[in-house]
């Protein structure tokens, strides 16, 4: 139940964090983008594919598919017995969620808005970059020496 709380709260402060950054780029990037530094700048796209654009235009099979993800994931979280492996799971299902809410809530048509632009890579936002830290940071867990199923 504790590692269950942990995901959870990980995944809200994800959520939460991705929804605010989105509706501040929908609301401020929609009159262009704003330079940062070096390569970075901060450009609305809006992406009905998957990572990379991909399957662009499948948006009701994406999120078939993250709906799917996400209960797995969940159902997952009672054979966890790390909190660091938990917070990864946090992330992943954050990140998911956040980019689910996009596609069934906003009115893009089941576009997820995306607004980090580097220009050496695709398009990204809070959620995917949740995602990609939940990944690699589980896998670091559990394939890290003297590590079995990111027990401590």
């Amino acid at each position: 139940m504790r590692r269950l709380s942990v995901v959870g709260a990980v995944a809200a402060v994800v959520v939460i964090t991705d929804q605010v950054t989105k509706t501040w780029a929908v609301h401020r990037l929609q009159h262009g983008p704003v330079h940062l530094v070096w390569k970075l700048d901060l450009e609305l796209e809006f992406n009905s594919g998957s990572a990379f654009s991909l399957a662009r235009g499948w948006a009701p099979i994406l999120a078939a598919v993250t709906v799917v993800v996400v209960v797995l994931l969940l159902a997952s979280v009672r054979r966890v017995r790390s909190d660091l492996l938990a917070v990864s799971i946090g992330l992943v299902v954050g990140g998911a969620l956040g980019n689910l809410a996009d596609r069934v809530l906003r009115s893009h048509h089941g576009a997820v808005v995306d607004f980090i632009a580097l220009h050496f890579w695709p398009t990204f936002n809070v959620a995917d970059t949740a995602i990609v830290v939940g990944v690699l940071w589980a896998a670091f867990l559990l394939w890290r020496p003297g590590s079995i199923r990111g027990s401590q």
